[in-house]
């Protein structure tokens, strides 16, 4: 109250030192006749001798501080100072801004810390690292997995599909469009920090380093906390951060574009938001919480205020409902250098947090989960204390149950033998509360509720987990919760799987224990459950449920793993699209029970599930380290597996060797190894991929990003797997460097690769050198498709026909359309088709090869060594000039048994003349595409077949051959040439 005072008396005193004599003066005047805030006036006599600071006295004395203010304001305005009035004014907001920001800093400086070891509290800043942000994430509206949302590479931002890395200074500036968001969602995994960050924001704010000039006030509405409250308004919601209940509520909202207002956890609410009637547009009327924020999401309370929404993103459905226009961005986590600030931050000693960092990078699992802030935290406090008791972390800890299963154990205490019953039964409470809080989407307990369950004793879990587990909430006194909702997830998902007793059975209170309607609400819903369910699974592992028995004297009960077992199988069967369910191919576009399957991390159970499994393909998915360690484990145990498709996909990846040695030997590491290759975003992918049970046939990495060093994993496949006989690396980034590395393995003698797809690779001369060399090696390559890699060019054709001439080349199909190509690249093909004896097929499509280039084909294809059989030369550019080589060609070559010209305007004196080829008696042609946009032109407009057509063809499919076939009119009246081939020959298909 002492500095509100001060403040009070300053701001009056210079507000009466501006004003001029004969102002003053008709001030006093004004002063002493009028009757202001209901206690009449100041006498006159008090106010003739008066100076300035006597009057300043005499308003404080009579009205009080906050009154005098509005007063003299009062008295400015009505003397026409209006002026002066506007200043003073701006002096009190400026006033009360400045004690609001004073308290929120002091509010918001400090945290918790949250170890095992104390209760202190540390400073924000301390203890805080930056967090990767990402803008507009790719996958904003999909439902990205709980806690092993995964920060991503800088080399994935930096691909066109990636986002652009933010900071939280910069959440409110102009987006690509040119628009300043009003609304930003803050997506972010369990753990991730969203809270923290939010925090963050509030702390920097009041400490001016932060939205300075936007905001002028900012107000933080916790979630968790605004479940327990029935009804309220806005302006309620700016009373609860006021320090006091003096808050200039008026003042506040006269300016609603400089508000923001921070609301920490969506997805925490109770509330469905599905109403948009009876919403509120009135700040201060009160109405049930739901509707009022939901008002304020939908912009009919305050539509100029700013709002910044956290959430995790399993509730981003829900929240869309609500929302038109806004930005989404998205926490990764912790960068290494972030991770390895924290580990200092954590440590505190230099030497520690080293040997603390180089023990968990040992262990991939444990570093990969150190991207996630509530991990990292639980990690560091587990192996602070496994040091000091000199145990093995490594062993244990396969998955994120593993780790919260000896962070807990770390906490238990030795207990005598007639305390162990009685620790059983807290832990029996605990869970029951856990699990009745995720059905009810309880966070914050009551301690009615604790009473409930048992737990309302002070020594109610005698584990010495009253401050480390569950704890009063720190923003709501009259409230516990547990100290992260991941931990309340654990405890329901043992409540399912510790065996009953009979006191519990009788419970009525506890919730019932079905494990089938648990899985039947996640599989519909695939939201709030999730981590539950995954902890479900890793508490079945049968090293964790022996840890438990001896740790926690409690037993866990194995029969609910049939069930689950049959849950991934129906869930396998769910997902076989109808065309493909004799092929066994299931199609993913989430990793859900790969994950689940991961954490219980039993090789038997994962053979079982996937036990009929035969192909696989995996759509549309940004593949975390932790994705990629749960998908390869899964990939490893399916043994029957043959077929792997992984499409569209994205590989984070983080190279940490030279990391873990100390500062002074990294220089050394680094100049002995400078030259040696590094593990690349699939290596996880490639080791499982080489293991013995593998026995992968197909396998398609179709638009991933794979980098070069990529396929120098992909080459140590191929030398150790010869089952492998179909690759498909279409990849736009691909290019000669990945090539060149890919051709050792396609070179090696273990490789037995047969077909081999590498369209929109960048190939160009160089990578056909590489491939050349490969046709010259490989004893199994037989069909080579490099369509669409448009800088491949004449130059890369002939340094490809110099691995096509030689004698040990087996290719018997090649596919270069939209190459780039013209007739300068004809004559090496031509060279090829007189030399080679298994080449097949050639096709050529969308090339302009021209009139010169098909009279150097048919030189080839007329000369008695060459053995195609089919050539496809579709929309080559082709007129009526070609037809008479072409003629030539087919009543020469006696094996050619298809060609297609399709695509140009031949004329009546082309087709006559190639007629004259087809009815030779030794031209073998039994197919022959002749369609043409001339044909398409005079087709029903009507036939959705022939506007795709006429939209731009690319490929003719069966059933449009056979439309086309149709619609030649091949009467003798229209087509007389063509009439009399079909004559002699029916057998011909004109398409």
């Amino acid at each position: 109250m002492g500095n509100q005072s001060s403040r009070i008396s300053d701001l009056l005193v210079h507000a009466l030192d501006n004003l001029s004599q004969g102002d003053f003066k008709r001030f006093k005047d004004k002063l002493s006749h009028s009757a202001l805030k209901g206690k009449g006036n100041i006498p006159q006599g008090c106010l003739d001798n008066a100076d300035r600071t006597d009057t300043k006295n005499l308003l404080m004395k009579f009205y009080g501080g906050e009154a005098a203010v509005d007063v003299t304001i009062d008295v400015f305005t009505q003397i026409n100072l209006r002026d002066s009035a506007a200043k003073l004014k701006e002096g009190k907001e400026k006033g009360y801004r400045k004690k609001y920001k004073e308290d929120v800093k002091n509010k918001y400086e400090v945290i918790q810390n949250m170890t095992s070891l104390t209760t202190d509290n540390v400073i924000l800043n301390r203890r805080y690292p930056k967090l990767i942000i990402l803008d507009d994430p790719h996958h904003a509206k999909e439902r990205e997995h709980e806690i092993m949302a995964m920060s991503r590479r800088d080399k994935e931002i930096k691909t066109k599909q990636a986002c652009s890395v933010v900071t939280i200074d910069t959440l409110f500036t102009r987006d690509k469009q040119g628009q300043t968001p009003q609304i930003v969602v803050l997506l972010g995994a369990a753990g991730i920090g969203k809270t923290m960050t939010s925090r963050k924001i509030m702390y920097d704010w009041a400490a001016g380093e932060l939205y300075k000039k936007k905001f002028d006030y900012v107000f933080y509405i916790n979630c968790r906390e605004t479940n327990l409250i029935e009804q309220g308004s806005v302006v309620d919601m700016i009373f609860k951060n006021w320090p006091n209940t003096n808050a200039p509520v008026n003042e506040i909202l006269m300016k609603p574009e400089k508000l923001l207002f921070i609301i920490d956890g969506f997805d925490e609410l109770r509330f469905s938001f599905d109403q948009t009637e009876n919403l509120c547009s009135d700040p201060w009327e009160k109405k049930p919480v739901e509707i009022i924020l939901s008002s304020l999401f939908r912009k009919k309370i305050l539509p100029q205020s700013y709002l910044l929404i956290t959430s995790r993103p399993t509730a981003l459905e829900k929240l869309l409902q609500c929302l038109e226009c806004s930005r989404y961005a998205e926490i990764q986590g912790f960068s290494e250098a972030d991770r390895k600030e924290y580990f200092h931050k954590f440590f505190g000693n230099k030497e520690q947090a080293r040997q603390a960092l180089q023990f968990v990078k040992a262990n991939d699992i444990l570093f990969t989960m150190c991207f996630i802030p509530i991990m990292c935290w639980i990690i560091c406090t587990v192996v602070k204390q496994q040091f000091e008791k000199g145990e093995d972390l490594a062993q244990t800890s396969k998955s994120v149950t593993g780790v919260y299963m000896l962070y807990l154990s770390s906490l238990v205490k030795p207990v005598s033998s007639n305390l162990k019953q009685h620790m059983q039964a807290n832990l029996r409470g605990l869970c029951s509360l856990a699990a009745y809080g995720v059905w009810k989407r309880k966070i914050l307990f009551e301690e009615a509720e604790l009473k409930k369950f048992g737990l309302n004793q002070t020594d109610s879990f005698p584990l010495s987990l009253n401050k480390d587990i569950f704890q009063k909430d720190i923003d709501c006194v009259n409230a516990y919760s547990f100290i992260h909702l991941s931990f309340q997830e654990f405890f329901a998902a043992l409540f399912y799987l510790l065996e009953e007793d009979e006191e519990t059975m009788e419970d009525s209170g506890t919730p019932k224990k079905d494990v089938k309607t648990l899985l039947e609400n996640y599989g519909n819903s695939r939201n709030y459950l999730m981590l539950t369910v995954r902890f479900l699974f890793g508490l079945l592992n049968e090293e964790r449920m022996q840890i438990m028995e001896e740790k926690f004297s409690c037993k866990i009960s194995p029969k609910i793993k049939p069930d689950l077992l049959k849950w991934v199988q129906t869930n396998q069967q769910k997902y076989l699209p109808l065309s493909n369910v004799h092929q066994e191919t299931r199609h993913i576009y989430n990793l859900e029970e790969f994950h689940c399957m991961f954490e219980m991390y039993e090789e038997n159970f994962v053979r079982s599930a996937l036990d009929q499994l035969t192909a696989l393909t995996l759509n549309s998915n940004k593949l975390t380290q932790m994705d990629q360690m749960a998908f390869s484990f899964c990939i490893k145990n399916c043994h029957r597996l043959e077929s792997l498709c992984i499409s569209c996909c994205t590989f984070a990846f983080e190279d940490h060797g030279e990391d873990m040695l100390p500062r002074r030997q990294k220089w050394l590491y680094q100049i002995q190894h400078w030259d040696e290759p590094k593990h690349s975003p699939i290596y996880l992918l490639c080791r499982v991929l080489k293991d013995p049970n593998c026995k992968l046939k197909k396998l398609k990495l179709m638009n991933c990003s794979l980098t070069a060093a990529c396929c120098r994993d992909l080459s140590s496949v191929l030398n150790t797997k010869p089952t492998l006989t179909e690759l498909d690396l279409s990849d736009k980034v691909l290019g000669n460097s990945g090539i060149k590395l890919l051709c050792e393995g396609l070179k090696h003698p273990n490789c037995k690769v047969q077909k081999l797809r590498l369209e929109y690779c960048c190939i160009t001369g160089a990578g056909c050198g590489d491939l050349a060399g490969v046709l010259r090696t490989s004893q199994s390559l037989t069909e080579l498709d490099m369509c669409y890699n448009y800088n491949l060019r004449d130059t890369g054709v002939q340094q490809l026909c110099e691995g096509l001439k030689h004698p040990n080349c087996k290719l018997q199909r090649l596919i270069l359309n939209w190459c780039n190509l013209t007739d300068a690249s004809c004559g090496a093909l031509s060279s090829v088709l007189s030399t080679s004896q298994t080449l097949t097929e050639l096709v050529l499509g969308r090339n302009k090869v021209g009139d010169p280039g098909v009279q150097l084909l048919c030189e080839g294809l007329k000369h008695p060594n060459c053995r195609l059989q089919i050539l496809n030369l579709s929309l080559c550019e082709l007129t009526a000039a070609c037809c008479g080589d072409l003629a030539s060609a087919v009543s020469t070559n006696q094996i050619l048994a298809e060609l297609n010209i399709g695509g140009h305007s031949l004329g009546a004196s082309g087709v006559q003349q190639l007629c004259e080829g087809l009815k030779h008696p030794n031209c073998k042609l039994q197919k022959l595409g002749l369609w043409s946009y001339d044909i398409i032109a005079d087709l029903n407009a009507g036939d959705p077949r022939a506007m795709v057509l006429c939209g731009g063809l690319r490929f003719v499919s069966c059933d449009l051959r056979n439309f086309l076939v149709n619609c030649f009119d091949l009467s003798e009246e229209k087509h007389p040439e063509l009439y009399a081939v079909k004559k002699i020959k029916p057998e011909l298909y004109i398409w």
